[in-house]
């Protein structure tokens, strides 16, 4: 579906959140505006935060092929857009995760009473980026974890920060990490994620995937998304990559 000639029926609310984050007939309109819209706290992109390298890891078994990992913290354009830029990723699927199948779906999730919350299931190369080193970009540049059932101008808890742990392992690797997080206070308040089993993974409409790239120029990803690209570059410059793993084939 073509993000710019469809409009799903949940419009996400509030000015620079669910209303600038449809996909809509009206883009043009909002970003003609943009220019004339305040940049306050609310609708700043969050800082990035420099945070030291998970204590525990799991190496890579000699052989291994592909893993994945599943992880939520706000609108999952941002974070899907940051991990299609890191090294060793082959892919980043925008979704949802932590409901039922029946209510998978954007308009459904948008209540806030699914469940659900916008995840992104990202396949990578354990030889080349490990599952605690994901985190780390995770908790520093990809969301602020701290904030609990909200990611800047976005609230409710389909926004909520959270790691979907798809095994014992990856779980005990993000307890552990959080917890080493909270005690040296690099955040200065604690950390609001928390880790859920994964039960399943429900890849989001076909109009949302790829959106950062495809739309660069839309008022919501370049005030709160595409800075995000940009700490990952400068925090972690060893595992930027300038082009983007895409989702959608020809891309």
């Amino acid at each position: 579906m073509n993000p710019l000639s469809s409009t799903p029926a949940n419009p996400r609310g509030a000015q620079f959140s669910k209303l600038s984050r449809r996909p809509v007939l009206t883009l043009l309109a909002l970003a003609a505006g943009a220019a004339l819209w305040p940049v306050g706290p609310s609708f700043a992109a969050e800082a990035a935060v420099v945070i030291p390298p998970a204590a525990e890891d799991a190496p890579a078994a000699p052989g291994a092929g592909t893993e994945t990992a599943v992880i939520a913290g706000g609108c999952f354009w941002g974070v899907q857009g940051v991990f299609q830029h890191v090294k060793g990723v082959t892919s980043a699927v925008s979704g949802y995760a932590g409901g039922q199948a029946s209510t998978a779906s954007y308009d459904e999730v948008g209540s806030g009473r699914t469940g659900h919350a916008e995840s992104v299931r990202i396949t990578y190369d354990p030889k080349q980026v490990s599952y605690a080193q994901l985190l780390q970009i995770y908790f520093s540049v990809a969301h602020d974890p701290t904030q609990l059932n909200r990611q800047g101008p976005d609230t409710g808890t389909q926004y909520r920060s959270t790691i979907f742990a798809a095994n014992p392992e990856q779980a005990r690797i993000a307890r552990s990490y959080i917890a080493q997080l909270d005690r040296a206070k690099v955040f200065g308040k604690p950390i609001a994620t928390t880790i859920e089993p994964l039960k399943a993974f429900y890849p989001a409409e076909a109009y949302h995937q790829d959106f950062m790239t495809r739309h660069p120029d839309h008022p919501y990803i370049a005030i709160n998304d595409l800075p995000k690209v940009d700490n990952l570059k400068k925090v972690f410059p060893a595992s930027y990559r300038p082009k983007a793993v895409l989702v959608g084939a020809g891309a």
